[in-house]
């Protein structure tokens, strides 16, 4: 009886060691679970704090720039990086940024932010943010005018449509359309006032104080009337720094003289273009020049004579070509990014000059690497002797005139009626813009594709719409 007392006490004891072990190994292992958590939980909270400093670091330069929009070096006129402590609402330091800004490059108005962000209690630990900023341009839209403006049916528009005058749109808007005004009175026909956004397609639109329908079927992706205004009038000191700026650095050209009509440009894929003094324009019968003698710089537009003045000219370093004489282009180019503008200074409303596409203008490239810029002082025209089938690659611009066909009929000849023209980039147009005309001449199909290359990366030194810089990306780097 002792012996099986003494065996079964041999036994609890066992059983006791065997439980604190087991007991004493969960309890280590918890306490090493718990140290590892709260390690992590402090680890976690380092980089959040060490994200937010890189964080504050963008914000801060996107502030700087916004009340100096020209400055890349952080107030100290010297080179990065640039240091600035960082303190909680108390006034305590808690860290670091280092801000690396890498300036737009000439013509762009993009600029790159990188920052490192640390944390004092952490000095090992860093975070590293970057963003791209830039500052609209015109060529955010796919089209933007000035005045009130229509689109026939069988337009297709992709990409921002916006007037400070009215819109009616009556084909296929993929994009948002806006104008500047609530209503307005549409100068195709008489009665009340209409939305400043508006279509005549079944069913027709209700008039105010009605509401605006929806309508899909035309504004795929909605519209907007009461929005703020484009500013055209501040094109005019651009182009005059386009005029200096191609004087000192780019290509430049005076007027063609009194017997001449202008030149002619041909863009070509090696970085070189020709150029041509144009010494005859085709001539228009006596019946076609009186219809058109009621239209605003009426002219066939078309060269019929001309004489070369230098082949194989290099594109300009700054991507910059004025002409102070009107002006054609044709041609292609291959990673070439140009602006080609048309003026004559000092400024006088009776001797604006224009830029006129009547052959096809073409990219290589449709990702980014091609870009032209067409910019005339008064119209951007496409004239009578135009390419049946016609395309425009480029950011176009009439800064007080029209981007469009002058009207031609019947008593022309055979080239009134056109069957496509596509224009790939965007176009701005001070007057009503129009490659067709209600009778049926013109372009039958019209499509404009926006580029969205165009939004943050336009064409070198092409006017801009705001003042403020925009987030374009945002990446976490570390």
């Amino acid at each position: 009886m002792k012996n099986f007392l003494k065996n079964e006490k041999g036994t609890l004891t066992l059983q006791v060691l065997l439980i604190g072990f087991i007991g004493i190994i969960t309890i280590s292992g918890f306490v090493l679970w718990t140290d590892t958590f709260i390690k992590s939980v402090a680890s976690g909270k380092d980089k959040s704090q060490a994200f937010a400093i890189a964080e504050a670091g963008v914000e801060y330069y996107r502030w700087h720039l916004a009340h100096d929009s020209t400055d890349f070096q952080d107030g100290t006129g010297t080179t990065g990086p640039y240091t600035h402590a960082y303190f909680d609402k108390n006034g305590n330091r808690l860290g670091e940024f280092e801000l690396d800004i890498t300036p737009p490059e000439d013509g762009s108005t993009i600029v790159v932010i990188k920052s490192t962000g640390r944390l004092d209690l952490a000095p090992s630990l860093e975070k590293i943010v970057q963003a791209r900023m830039g500052m609209p341009s015109f060529a955010k839209y796919s089209v933007v005018a000035n005045e009130d403006i229509r689109f026939g049916e069988g337009t297709e528009v992709y990409g921002q449509l916006h007037s400070n005058g009215g819109i009616r749109f009556d084909g296929e808007a993929y994009n948002i359309v806006t104008s500047a005004k609530e209503t307005y009175n549409d100068p195709d026909h008489s009665g009340n006032a209409e939305f400043g956004v508006h279509t005549h397609l079944y069913p027709t639109d209700p008039l105010p104080p009605n509401s605006i329908p929806v309508r899909e079927d035309v504004f795929k992706a909605g519209r907007a009337v009461g929005v703020p205004a484009v500013d055209f009038a501040g094109i005019t000191q651009d182009l005059s720094e386009l005029k200096t700026m191609a004087q000192d650095d780019g290509y430049y050209r005076g007027s063609s003289g009194n017997k001449n009509y202008g030149y002619e440009i041909v863009l070509k894929t090696n970085d070189t273009f020709d150029i041509y003094k144009v010494t005859k324009l085709v001539s228009m019968s006596w019946v076609c020049s009186w219809y058109g003698s009621r239209q605003k710089n009426w002219n066939s537009w078309s060269v019929k004579t001309k004489s070369l003045i230098q082949g194989n000219v290099p594109f300009p370093g700054n991507g910059i070509i004025f002409i102070e004489d009107d002006l054609w282009v044709s041609g292609k180019i291959n990673t070439a990014r140009i602006t080609i503008a048309a003026g004559r200074f000092p400024f006088t409303a009776n001797d604006n000059k224009s830029i006129t596409v009547n052959n096809d203008l073409i990219y290589t490239n449709y990702d980014g690497r091609d870009v032209i810029a067409l910019i005339a002082q008064s119209n951007f025209n496409v004239g009578y002797a135009s390419e049946d089938d016609l395309r425009i690659d480029g950011a176009v611009i009439a800064q007080n005139g029209r981007v469009g066909r002058p009207y031609y009929n019947s008593s022309c000849g055979g080239s009134y009626i056109r069957s496509k023209i596509t224009m790939f980039g965007m176009l701005a147009s001070n007057e009503r813009y129009g490659f067709a005309y209600t009778d049926g001449t013109g372009y039958q199909d019209r499509i404009l594709m926006y580029d969205g290359n165009l939004l943050y990366s336009p064409p070198p030194y092409f006017p801009i719409t705001g003042s403020q810089y925009e987030i374009i990306t945002w990446d976490e780097i570390k």
